[in-house]
């Protein structure tokens, strides 16, 4: 059986200093994962700032090589995927969603310019009509309408609204894989849980695998069927959120989840009601 996404012992190594005074270090250090493709989940990556989280997910977006490693999409190495026809290709099933989404957005341009853009690129939508009505389909998986946001600025719209929009965005042409980094880290405290839903509600209505990457513990183990715990690069346990939740093995994992999480927050199945909408953060 052919995974969706495998990634097989990645390393990522980066050089330090000038010249003269050249040093290494391993942002990844020999990290696997898998993702089926008949089994769609939410596969939470855990840590703090320099765990080298991010830094895993602009290789599986093939912005970034590995030093090296692996990483196969669809069995097709993406070492392999060159040339603008298979970029385009790769594009169409595995989309970002980033942490800001005002930077996501050109603050001098309409929000619709990137939809339609989007649209006519990767959706195939070559009149004004069928943009419109790709992007209206996207939106209101979103909770939003094109009316809503057709001719607006980024600053016309809330910080909630336009991280919608940037996954309406990446919805467009209807992508096996989201890559979310940060997705909810700049929207107000009010509307984070509204947007950690709504990727509970794309896994199962549309059946896409997500890969949510957070240093946020307590919302990650609501949202995700699997986690993965990184520090300083490497994997330090991984497997079922819950399962984790209740009996972590690892040191970093047991410090990680005393941080934020208090003992009455657990029972034998994990996360009690109220503690699943704890906005907790360890960064």
């Amino acid at each position: 059986m052919t995974d969706l996404l495998a990634v097989e012992h990645v390393t990522r190594i980066f050089a330090l200093g000038g010249l003269f005074a050249r040093g290494h270090f391993a942002a990844v250090d020999d990290v696997s994962l898998s993702l089926s493709k008949d089994r769609p989940e939410i596969f939470a990556i855990i840590g703090e700032s320099g765990s080298g989280k991010t830094t895993l997910a602009r290789m599986i977006l093939n912005i970034l090589a590995p030093s090296s490693g692996t990483i196969n999409f669809r069995g097709v190495p993406l070492s392999r995927i060159h040339g603008r026809r298979r970029q385009l290709e790769f594009m169409k099933e595995v989309q970002p969603i980033f942490q800001n989404p005002y930077e996501a957005f050109n603050p001098l341009k309409r929000v619709d310019r990137y939809l339609f853009s989007s649209a006519a690129q990767l959706a195939g939508a070559r009149s004004s009509e069928a943009r419109e009505a790709a992007t209206d389909t996207a939106l209101r998986k979103v909770g939003l309408s094109l009316d809503e946001v057709k001719g607006r600025f980024p600053h016309e719209l809330s910080g909630g609204q336009l991280q919608r929009a940037a996954i309406a965005r990446a919805l467009i042409p209807s992508p096996s894989l989201l890559v979310a980094d940060e997705p909810v880290s700049m929207v107000d405290a009010s509307l984070r849980m509204s947007i950690v839903n709504l990727f509970k509600t794309l896994r199962d209505d549309l059946k896409v695998c997500i890969i949510y990457i957070t240093h946020d513990l307590a919302t990650a183990y609501y949202i995700s069927d699997r986690v993965m715990i990184m520090q300083k690069g490497r994997v330090v346990e991984t497997g079922p959120a819950q399962q984790i939740l209740a009996n972590p093995q690892h040191p970093y994992t047991i410090l990680l989840r005393e941080s934020v999480l208090s003992p009455e927050d657990v029972d034998g199945d994990g996360l009690r009601p109220h503690a699943e909408a704890k906005e907790a953060s360890i960064a």
